[in-house]
């Protein structure tokens, strides 16, 4: 992967709330304050869920991670990952999603299906047109989460 990457990026909120479900899971609490105009800079809702859908059928594809995406219905992570990648870029979304510890907890990931889960994020963005600089921008807020996300980093 190249060094341009922030490899703990998205893959946190891309594996997101996928399934898991715990008895009383943590409410999600953004990671950090939005950056100023990032969300017009994705491309406002539309252009997130461009991306977010591009990601995932990557992900869902790719033979490193697709395991971990099976019987997961994508179009309602999509909504969800959409949702909390609007509200952490400043944009009018609120996700209602579990916190990332409890939507990753039984998933088992590791810095590789992370980093995979990146490598097909910054291709989405890529086919969506989205800058080099916009992205970095983006992969710096998500890059906290991978703490909460891989169960090697708890």
């Amino acid at each position: 992967m190249p060094p341009r990457f922030l490899p703990l990026a998205l893959a946190s909120l891309l594996l997101l709330a996928a399934s898991a479900t715990s008895a009383e899971p943590d409410r999600y609490v953004p990671a950090r304050p939005a950056d100023a105009g990032l969300y017009q800079a994705l491309g406002e809702r539309a252009g997130i869920d461009a991306v977010v859908a591009g990601m995932l059928k990557r992900s869902a594809a790719n033979p490193r991670i697709a395991d971990k995406f099976k019987g997961i219905k994508l179009k309602g992570l999509q909504g969800q990952i959409t949702d909390q990648l609007c509200e952490l870029t400043g944009g009018p979304c609120h996700y209602e999603g579990n916190s990332m510890k409890d939507a990753h907890e039984d998933l088992a990931l590791t810095m590789a299906h992370f980093n995979a889960l990146v490598e097909d994020l910054q291709q989405a963005m890529d086919e969506q047109g989205v800058p080099f600089r916009t992205q970095n921008r983006l992969l710096a807020i998500l890059a906290p989460m991978y703490r909460d996300v891989l169960k090697s980093a708890r």
